[in-house]
């Protein structure tokens, strides 16, 4: 059974996933790969499977506004390992339209430094 996270781990996962939220950070191929495991996955709310590389390659370029973020929760899946969840919450300027979707993120502790492995993005019918 999973256990809740101590708050300073909750803390510091929260930090570092909106740290790849930054459009600063996102900018930053180091800092973002510094984030990311080698073997990182990510299933995307479009549908797409997206790399390590893949995701490293369109930062620089991405014109990007951070989501709002809710709902945050984080629980330890082992000691090295923990499942992050929230709702990110995007409103489009153009149209004032909003989209919600569910997140979750897999991190795992490697040589003392918390590294992303898996994430995904699931739409949600809720506006």
């Amino acid at each position: 059974m999973a256990a809740e996270s101590d708050g300073a781990t909750m803390s510091e996962l929260e930090r570092l996933e909106l740290l790849l939220m930054d459009p600063a950070v996102r900018r930053d191929r180091e800092r973002v790969a510094a984030l990311l495991s080698e073997d990182f996955l990510e299933f995307g709310s479009s549908g797409r499977v997206w790399t390590r590389e893949t995701t490293l390659e369109p930062l620089a370029a991405e014109t990007y506004s951070p989501p709002v973020v809710e709902a945050f929760a984080c629980r330890m899946l082992g000691g090295n390992v923990a499942l992050v969840t929230y709702r990110a919450i995007r409103t489009t300027e153009a149209t004032d339209e909003r989209m919600v979707t569910l997140r979750s993120s897999i991190w795992t502790r490697e040589s003392g430094s918390w590294r992303m492995c898996f994430h995904q993005g699931t739409r949600t019918s809720e506006r």
